[in-house]
């Protein structure tokens, strides 16, 4: 049996879904060693954008619930804020069942019916060029046609150049994605602190970066659309009267957001990235464009992070300086107490998840919903989250001058 479903399985998922939009049947897990984490204060799970990749990020949740590992914040931008909304809006024991089925819808056709499991799964697995071309005609299929649950073109098509309503100035309508996030998610769980949520969007007239947070905000499918409102596919999102854009313009990923937060807390943090920065060097143009995206949405995860370790090396040596001042004079020095607000001795553990493309994909990876690509890509997270996991040293708190460390399966395991 796949990691998520057998062919029949899907074939019998997909008929429930037209049916009665029931879910398929969730993975089986393997028996598998529940972890016990130290005692972090903040375990996160940050997610990033990149479209139909998003289900390698369900992939990565569905090993992390193997492990019983239940983060505490999950922040997230467009594909990667509507995950967070299936995860944080539904029970731990049901968060797996309802991504697949979130996935499971929308990697079907806005209108018509999808090819039989049998034939589908026939061409994915056929030669290369047979693959390629099958999944290029997938994507012209979302293009065309929009997927089901998520968006539909419009009717007519919106002029270049006649106005109309910030809501209507787009190519596709995502109401239907409404309709699936409110079947979908308990917003009263989000919105109950029982986890903290967080998603990016861009504010549209200023041009500032705004994150919708659960602990100051009561969320709405709103926001969670908003974070994934990428022009001029999908429409800016009017919420308390001002219009909002994906979050992946300025920043695809949460990671500065989640680390950067104050008061600081010992963190375990998983960043999912769809997007890595590293790879090859394009020689024909549909590869130049596949490469383009890579850079513009990797957001130099890798690069941030080496920053934000220096910056806590600086902050964890100005501690150890600060516990050597006699207390009488911290009291009373004016750059003691500047000095103690800028100290900080917490720790800081990011594991990396990030996405390897696969040979067969092109430049329309991001809106190929192709549902056995969408298999693969889930299968690619929870193997990547499982390898990363049986390295129980990379879960301990670190240590030495800078308390903050990395890891990648992908880097280290070379």
């Amino acid at each position: 049996m796949s990691e998520i479903e057998n062919d029949e399985a899907v074939r019998q998922g997909r008929a429930r879904s037209r049916k009665k939009d029931a879910a398929p049947a969730p993975a089986e897990e393997p028996t598998q060693t529940r972890i016990q984490l130290p005692p972090y204060q903040t375990v996160a799970l940050m997610l990033q954008g990149g479209g139909a990749l998003g289900a390698y990020q369900a992939g990565v949740y569905q090993g992390l619930h193997e492990a019983d590992i239940h983060p505490n914040w999950i922040a997230g931008i467009s594909i990667g804020a509507l995950n967070t909304a299936i995860i944080a809006g539904n029970a731990p024991e049901h968060r797996v069942t309802r991504l697949l089925e979130f996935w499971a819808t929308i990697c079907q056709p806005a209108f018509g019916f999808p090819l039989p499991a049998f034939l589908e799964r026939a061409l994915f697995d056929s030669a290369d060029e047979i693959r390629k071309a099958f999944t290029a005609w997938q994507a012209f299929g979302a293009v065309v046609e929009g997927q089901k649950g998520f968006f539909v073109p419009r009717f007519p098509p919106p002029s270049p150049i006649a106005s109309t309503s910030p809501q209507a100035a787009s190519y596709y309508d995502t109401a239907p994605l409404k309709a699936t996030l409110e079947r979908l998610c308990d917003f009263d769980r989000i919105n109950s602190g029982e986890t903290r949520v967080s998603v990016g969007a861009v504010n549209v007239a200023t041009g500032n970066f705004a994150y919708f947070d659960n602990t100051r905000i009561t969320l709405r499918a709103e926001h969670f659309i908003a974070s994934g409102a990428l022009p001029p596919g999908f429409a800016a999102v009017e919420i308390d009267g001002q219009f909002y854009w994906d979050g992946g313009l300025m920043s695809n990923t949460p990671l500065y957001e989640v680390a950067m937060a104050t008061p600081r807390r010992d963190t375990l943090a998983f960043q999912v990235d769809l997007w890595s920065a590293r790879g090859p060097v394009p020689d024909s143009i549909v590869d130049v464009m596949g490469r383009v995206k890579d850079v513009q949405y990797s957001s130099r995860t890798r690069l941030v992070t080496d920053q934000m370790q220096r910056a806590q090396r600086a902050r964890n040596v100005l501690q150890h300086v600060l516990d050597l001042v006699p207390e009488e004079i911290r009291k009373n020095d004016e750059w003691c107490r500047i000095a103690e607000d800028l100290a900080c001795s917490k720790r800081y553990n990011i594991i990396h998840l990030i996405y390897r493309q696969k040979e067969y994909e092109g430049h329309f990876k991001d809106y190929q919903f192709g549902f056995s690509t969408m298999r693969e890509h889930w299968e690619s997270g929870l193997s990547d989250i499982r390898r990363t996991l049986a390295h129980r040293d990379w879960l301990d708190m670190p240590n030495g001058e800078s308390r903050f460390v990395t890891h990648d399966i992908h880097r280290d395991e070379r």
